[in-house]
């Protein structure tokens, strides 16, 4: 384990890159072979290994492929706080459980004001409350659903499994994620159509984490297709706006310039039926989560500048975007700024993350990795930084 002295005391600095270095030497590679196994140069490699570059989830994959390992293994799974452990158990037999239903029904007013707080604390990225939450709701929806068998309820039911997708992925639980998105999408075939698409850009998301871009964008485009025979008005609108940003995002890690294009303009066309951004199940659309996504793809496309560009632009606004978007947008910030040598830029970024969303921040791959490559490179002490180490119990 790496470590540095900043201030007074050592400080580990574990993170994506440094998983590299060790299961590089695990397999017994060189970076030179590795490197070039990836595709990728070997003065990139060794920069990430002791920490002089911050490891991209684009590279990530490509070196995960290369070792014959998992994209989770490389940025790494991060750990469940002793308390919420038995909580997790029980969401696993509650979706385990999902054909066998008890013969209990719940009240729909009840469960819809359930389902209305575990959103607000998935905005709030309270991911404690939600891992807590999640077990009992998702028991009483399902045989909900399994009784009255509507739509709508089986709306809910979907809507609940994409809370679960989007814990055990901020988690790099990726077993759990793909196992949540198979009975989401079992519960979308009696669904809504909206409920439809938010089952596949899940499930497309499962590809984007495993690092499988091509597959996740074939994902996109078949549903694509499919709501665009299928649904009309907004809510087609809204449907193809979520799928095209999550295209985006699998094109921009995938650096295709062509697709990254192709789904930007469309998120924009769609953007065009909500001048301002409208909450769907814990997600948004609109102008503004359309600009967070721009941002964070240019930043994996390399373009730094554009990046920034588009962040400031968003400082300009009275932002109506909830905590989940405004912790990813701090960390893309830095990530920028750390590419273009303003370390104190990305610091500073990196500590707005921290504020807006720190239990989030705490599971991040990225903020881990830009915490470690911003203490391999202050070769002098730092206080902020000091404190921002303390804060995610850096080697503490």
């Amino acid at each position: 384990m790496g470590r540095l002295m900043l201030i007074d005391h050592d400080i580990e600095t574990p993170g994506p890159g440094h998983n590299v270095a060790l299961l590089r030497k695990q397999r017994d590679l060189s970076q030179v072979k590795l490197a070039r196994k990836a595709g990728v140069s070997v003065s990139l490699l060794s920069k990430i290994e002791i920490g002089d570059r911050a490891l991209s989830q684009g590279v990530a994959a490509a070196l995960a492929s290369a070792m014959g390992t998992t994209l989770d293994e490389v940025l790494g799974k991060a750990d469940l706080k002793q308390d919420n452990e038995a909580s997790l158990r029980e969401l696993r037999a509650a979706i385990r459980r999902f054909g066998l239903p008890g013969d209990s029904l719940t009240e729909r007013d009840i469960l819809t004001h359930e389902l209305g707080g575990l959103v607000k604390f998935r905005r709030d990225a309270n991911l404690s409350e939600v891992i807590t939450r999640l077990p009992g709701l998702l028991s009483r929806a399902t045989n909900y659903a399994h009784i009255v068998d509507t739509p709508d309820a089986w709306a809910m039911v979907t809507d609940i499994y994409s809370s679960v997708y989007w814990l055990a992925a901020r988690h790099r639980w990726m077993d759990l994620a793909e196992l949540a998105v198979i009975k989401q999408g079992l519960a979308a075939e009696r669904a809504t159509p909206l409920a439809g698409i938010i089952a596949v850009r899940d499930e497309a998301g499962t590809f984007l984490n495993s690092g499988d871009f091509e597959g996740g964008l074939a994902v996109v485009d078949r549903a694509v297709v499919h709501a665009e025979l299928s649904m009309e008005g907004r809510e087609k609108a809204l449907g193809l706006g979520l799928l095209h940003l999550r295209g985006l995002t699998l094109a921009g890690r995938r650096r295709d310039k062509k697709e990254v294009e192709r789904h930007m303009a469309a998120a924009w066309r769609m953007v065009e039926e909500f001048p301002q951004d409208v909450d769907v199940c814990g997600m948004q659309f609109g102008p503004e989560n359309t600009a967070t996504h721009v941002m964070a793809t240019w930043v994996d496309l390399e373009h730094y500048r554009r990046a920034l560009d588009v962040a400031g632009d968003l400082g300009r606004r009275t932002l109506t975007l909830p905590a989940t978007r405004i912790g990813p947008l701090h960390m893309n910030a830095a990530r920028a700024k750390l590419a273009l040598h303003d370390r104190d830029g990305a610091l500073n970024s990196l500590v707005d993350a921290w504020e807006a969303s720190p239990q989030m921040a705490k599971v991040s791959s990225t903020s881990q990795e830009l915490l470690r490559v911003l203490i391999s490179l202050h070769k002098r002490s730092n206080p902020t930084l000091t404190k921002l180490a303390k804060q995610a119990r850096v080697g503490i």
